[in-house]
């Protein structure tokens, strides 16, 4: 993950964006090889994210709560392991929490964290290409967040309970 060696005295600073997959263990794992190799101190970006019509009538209170919840999640973890992190909320597209964030926290990299393609929207938005803009080099960390795990038994129970075992194999 690491792009550049920092001296000795230097802090390498990483920038982590970063929604559902905040507390994946991928990027635990990442940042706390990361955090062996050489003195690091991480901000996690989570963005507020929120539906359409929350965002239409300025009620963003339900995204930022969530957006906290994951960001504590996180950075109690990473520092759990012994990795230097502080979290923060940011707008809710993701860009623009980057670019803030890039104001506050001047980052030598900058990892951002999407679920698998397919199932992303910020690789459909192309917003690990597009972080590469700032001229910072730019890491991507593939992860499945927890609740991704638990859906495919979601998903058998509900096709037991409408079609039986054939859809439930399926599932």
């Amino acid at each position: 993950m690491t792009a550049t060696t920092p001296g000795p005295d230097r802090m390498h600073r990483v920038l982590v964006l970063a929604n559902e997959t905040a507390d994946s263990a991928a990027l635990r794992d990442a940042l706390e090889l990361d955090a062996r190799r050489h003195r690091l101190h991480a901000l996690v970006v989570a963005p507020a994210l929120n539906t359409r019509l929350r965002t239409w009538t300025s009620d963003d209170r339900a995204a930022r709560t969530a957006a906290a919840k994951r960001v504590a999640r996180c950075v109690g973890a990473l520092q759990r392991r012994g990795v230097s992190v502080e979290g923060c909320i940011g707008d809710a597209d993701p860009l623009l929490a980057l670019q803030d964030a890039l104001w506050v926290f001047p980052a030598d990299e900058i990892v951002v964290v999407t679920h698998p393609a397919g199932s992303s929207r910020w690789l459909d938005q192309d917003v690990v290409e597009r972080a590469r803009a700032h001229g910072i080099p730019v890491a991507h960390v593939v992860a499945a967040p927890a609740r991704e795990l638990r859906r495919p038994s979601r998903l058998r129970a509900l096709a037991t309970a409408l079609g039986g075992e054939r859809l439930a194999r399926a599932a």
